[in-house]
């Protein structure tokens, strides 16, 4: 079953554009370094992608768009790999 993410179509295009030169070697171990190697890591990206809209909603001043975009990004790449 997929589920649809709404963002704002700056953040999805860019997440888009990321998704394309995603490298899970070098992506995922900067995102969440605990993680890397396993298989199951959509579930930590879906968290963590989460958090970051709350932050970005609330006007949070440690909000990252550059995080937030890379998360996005490994998402869309992570769900294509697994074929969701």
């Amino acid at each position: 079953m997929t589920t649809t993410i709404r963002r704002p179509k700056l953040l999805s295009r860019a997440a888009r554009a990321g998704a394309a030169i995603y490298r899970r070697e070098r992506d995922l171990t900067r995102l969440l370094p605990k993680l890397f190697g396993q298989r199951a890591v959509l579930p930590a990206i879906i968290a963590a992608e989460a958090a970051c809209e709350s932050e970005r909603r609330t006007g949070v001043a440690t909000y990252s768009v550059a995080r937030h975009v890379s998360l996005l990004a490994a998402l869309v790449a992570e769900s294509r790999a697994a074929g969701t």
